[in-house]
């Protein structure tokens, strides 16, 4: 037993919790008693350092405009990345967005014109598409490869469509997000050759990096291809590893002053947030000075729930393909050895079973048949949740 425990309920209905709360509004088909496992917060007391620390806040009394230009907020997170991954960032390369995604559609507006490509390995998390869209560029789809329940990179194709000059970008997923793949230096190296050699820009997304199973080892792009590094903007925050998602900040690793300048021109334009609150400064500060040993925790805690249901499924659910989870807190179940659609799969999920995931279809048509469950939460909930899934599907 460690110092947290992870097994503790906290109770999240009726606190303003996109998670728990309005389900009836958000999915009006689930069952009065869903179990949301849907979006990526996760539902465990966040480390005590961080809860003294947003209460030292509010002893302040006054929740001012805040800035992060401090020598206390840059050396926590420059020490965490020389500690956790040996990778020594620039202070003023660290550029504040209130979250990844929309630093995403910012770097898109930055990096591309109307009308040009931008390459995304589908199934992938759906706001990707949906920025690309929304901003009148065109989704270029590289899929990865399913094969006897794994994924991997195509890339041949992925050369033919960094091969077309309009395609000007591409936005990778590391960790992978939904298929939970922790890409290895060969399949990075591989990327950063055909994005090298056609001249794409990257936007790495390593949101889950801190987030990996033990055996695996999550690789920054930009530390592993310094030579590309100019081209590579990569997008990190705190709030999947330490559950700070409403803390609503990330930080933006922009390695050229030209490109860092057209971002502090484009935040205002935008209308985007361009200062954090104080809540989130000092949050983060006790997150990465003072919040190792919780995440340590944590991850034993993830590997075990992770091998609960991969025996769970093994047992009773023979149908169900578990893609092996590498990297995040999100399985990838596959339950397409049924034969039902997509359609079927998510209403018996809503109104059988009263469970609420991602469903597959959101991440792309290759993710048809499929379930994204969240396993960041107590284990007496997923044992729930599981049994949920055995008497819907155990007569079928």
């Amino acid at each position: 037993m460690g110092k947290y425990n992870f097994d503790e309920y906290v109770e999240r209905r009726n606190t303003n919790c996109t998670k728990w709360d309005n389900l009836d509004k958000t999915f009006p088909r689930a069952k009065k008693d869903s179990i949301p496992m849907w979006i990526a917060d996760m539902d465990f007391a966040v480390a005590d350092p961080i809860i003294e620390s947003v209460h030292r806040v509010a002893d302040r009394k006054v929740f001012g405009y805040s800035t992060r230009e401090t020598d206390e907020f840059y050396n926590a997170v420059l020490g965490w990345y020389k500690r956790r991954f040996d990778w020594e960032l620039d202070r003023e390369s660290i550029m504040f967005c209130g979250g990844v995604v929309p630093a995403v559609a910012l770097l898109i507006r930055l990096l591309t014109e109307e009308g040009n490509g931008v390459i995304i390995q589908r199934p992938v998390y759906y706001p990707f598409t949906n920025k690309i869209k929304e901003n009148n560029r065109k989704v270029v789809n590289n899929p990865l490869i399913y094969k006897d329940g794994k994924y991997t990179m195509n890339f041949e194709d992925l050369e033919e469509k960094a091969a077309d000059p309009n395609n000007k970008l591409m936005i990778l997923c590391s960790p992978h997000n939904p298929v939970g793949r922790v890409w290895t230096e060969e399949e990075l190296k591989k990327v950063v050759e055909i994005c090298k050699k056609h001249d794409v820009f990257i936007i790495a997304d390593e949101i889950h990096n801190d987030l990996v199973r033990k055996g695996h080892k999550h690789i920054n792009l930009q530390k592993l291809c310094p030579e590309y590094r100019e081209h590579i903007v990569t997008c990190l925050a705190p709030s999947k590893t330490f559950n700070l998602a409403g803390m609503q900040m990330s930080n933006i690793i922009i390695n050229t002053p030209e490109l860092r300048e057209a971002w502090l021109k484009e935040v205002p334009k935008s209308g985007a947030q361009h200062n954090p609150n104080p809540f989130s400064i000092e949050a983060i500060i006790a997150a990465y000075n003072e919040s190792e040993d919780w995440l340590d925790e944590l991850i034993e805690y993830l590997d075990a729930n992770a091998k609960y249901v991969e025996e769970f499924v093994k047992e009773n659910l023979p149908k169900v393909k578990v893609t092996p989870l590498e990297g995040t807190y999100l399985m990838w179940l596959d339950f397409n050895e049924y034969g039902i659609s997509a359609d079927e799969l998510e209403t018996i999920m809503l109104e059988e079973a009263g469970l609420i995931f991602d469903e597959g279809t959101m991440f792309g048509e290759e993710g048809s048949g499929f379930e994204r469950i969240n396993i960041a939460c107590p284990r007496c909930i997923l044992e729930e949740c599981m049994k949920r899934i055995h008497e819907s599907f155990k007569d079928r």
